[in-house]
């Protein structure tokens, strides 16, 4: 075989496996980017959906006031875990954990961190949904987690396939073309948006393999620790094991003091969550993990108190090697709890270039072989084209439902969380069904034009319905929930004029999305 044989060989085998593996997990890659780009704004998700809670703010006394409230609502559980609030989710989260004879054996509290009383806010699963759906797709077990898994190592394979593809990408990027073709545009669009931000879609891919590492590949902790998975868990995250009650009564020391301590143990480092186990036992224990909002290494860093005399029992460093610091930095960089604002921001762009990237191969696959076969599109390509829409526009339209469900069912209605939840859940699911009933061409325009509305709409709707509009959170400074309504005006501005140019098409031409050159 000659050596261009070969070449060619290797151009075909690589073209095939960037279209058609890119296809079969595009769908999936798409929503797993626009909803892990969200994660960036999880938590101004959630204060612009409770806007009862807008003057919320974190309080120093968080944990003083959360002991207390406990002490007095759960104090024969077996185990209290408390996240401590911050600067952008000013909520202090307490989990209960409960001994058989207790029941319900699990409850969650939401406490206001400066008395320690429960939140009175609508209840929502807020921007949690979004960020927990993008790896695990909200699908029972670990089944959306492998699913997520697999799509990942897929998106590392086509990022190299597409270099190997397209080998003079970089000098495309910046060739003028003012006559291509309808087929080139979509190709250099999906080039550009690839391009721009590849560092991070090579990182966030690479990255977010590493969280669930231990499940994708087991096989190193079972020789390391076999049946000892209690010590994996003390080492790699500051999980000691449980300790048995005493069942002799003892206060509790005071968290304060131990709070003090663990902050001089961290150069000012601040606490991101406790965990009481035994609360009100002679054998209660203290563990105290730092926070992430400071470091980008997530090495654990912790310290395990007595809890009745408040003597330090172990401690936690954030050492374990190299490798230990390769996996907590590579979490830190996938997850950037560490980022302020303007980084947020620059990420939340790269994501919706990874997003746009995906979206656009999608649709490219769909024009390209229109081109070729002619006019008529086949059964496949129909499939395909209806899939696109389903995904592309009806993904975003049902976010937008979740956000317009938020305002609109009563706040005092009781599971109105999982009620939130159900909307976006029929709302996608009618996206999906729509180009079956009314044509894929059809079906383009007007889901474009309900996902330009419902955008566009949403902040009018939050000033109708709320006190945390633009008009508030503008003149406070508050730009975090502010955000999420510019966002709002951006999304519906950016679907009107793809609504536009859709509708610009004679009625002549075959039916695909925005189709005009």
């Amino acid at each position: 075989m000659s050596e261009a044989s070969g070449e060619s060989s290797l151009h075909t085998a690589m073209t095939w496996l960037h279209n058609w593996g890119g296809l079969v997990v595009g769908w999936l890659l798409f929503a797993v980017f626009l909803t892990g780009t969200t994660a960036y704004a999880r938590h101004e998700i959630t204060r612009w959906m409770q806007p009862e809670r807008l003057e919320a703010r974190s309080s120093p006394d968080a944990a003083a006031t959360a002991f207390a409230t406990l002490q007095r609502e759960a104090a024969g559980a077996r185990r209290w875990l408390i996240l401590l609030p911050g600067e952008r989710d000013p909520t202090t989260h307490v989990y209960v954990y409960n001994p058989p004879s207790i029941q319900p054996a699990f409850r969650r509290l939401a406490l206001e961190p400066a008395d320690g009383r429960p939140v009175t806010a609508r209840a929502t699963h807020g921007g949690d949904f979004l960020y927990y759906f993008h790896f695990d797709l909200r699908l029972p077990g670990v089944v959306g987690r492998y699913l997520v898994g697999l799509a990942t190592v897929a998106l590392l394979v086509a990022l190299i396939t597409g270099f190997i593809v397209r080998r003079r990408v970089f000098w495309d990027f910046f060739k003028f073309r003012p006559g291509r073709s309808r087929t080139r545009v979509w190709l250099d669009w999906h080039n550009g948006v690839g391009v721009i931000a590849l560092p991070y879609h090579a990182l966030i891919a690479l990255t977010g393999l590493v969280p669930l590492m231990f499940l994708y590949v087991p096989w190193g902790l079972d020789a390391a620790y076999g049946a000892r998975q209690e010590g994996f868990r003390a080492e790699v995250y500051a999980d000691p094991p449980a300790v048995k009650a005493q069942g002799v009564a003892a206060p509790l020391t005071a968290v304060e003091p131990l709070l003090a301590e663990t902050a001089r143990r961290w150069n000012g480092g601040q606490a991101g969550r406790i965990v009481v186990d035994n609360p009100g036992d002679a054998a209660a224990t203290i563990l105290i993990k730092r926070g992430d909002d400071d470091r980008v290494v997530l090495t654990p860093e912790a310290v395990l108190f007595d809890g009745v005399t408040g003597a330090v029992l172990r401690d936690w460093d954030g050492g374990g090697g190299g490798a230990a610091a390769v996996r907590g930095g590579a979490y830190g960089l996938h997850i950037l709890r560490f980022a302020g604002p303007g980084l947020r921001v620059a990420m939340i762009l790269c994501g919706l270039a990874g997003t746009a990237m995906i979206g656009t191969g999608l649709v490219y696959w769909v024009v390209k072989r229109r081109k070729r076969d002619g006019a008529t599109p086949t059964r496949g390509q129909r499939f395909v084209d209806g899939a696109n829409l389903a995904v592309l526009v009806g993904l975003p339209v049902a976010i937008a439902a979740f956000l317009w469900a938020n305002r609109l069912i009563p706040a005092a209605l009781p599971g109105r969380a999982d009620l939130e939840v159900g909307v976006l859940l029929a709302v996608w699911l009618a996206t999906a069904l729509h180009p079956m009933i009314r044509g894929p061409r059809r079906a383009w325009g007007e889901q474009l034009a309900v996902a330009a509305a419902l955008w566009g709409a949403l902040p009018l709707l939050n000033l109708a319905t709320s006190h945390a509009h633009l008009g508030i959170t503008l003149a406070r400074g508050d730009w975090g929930v502010a955000g999420i309504d510019l966002a709002a005006l951006a999304t519906g501005a950016l679907f009107a004029v793809l609504t536009l140019r859709r509708r610009s098409i004679p009625l002549g031409r075959p039916a695909w999305p925005w189709s005009r050159a």
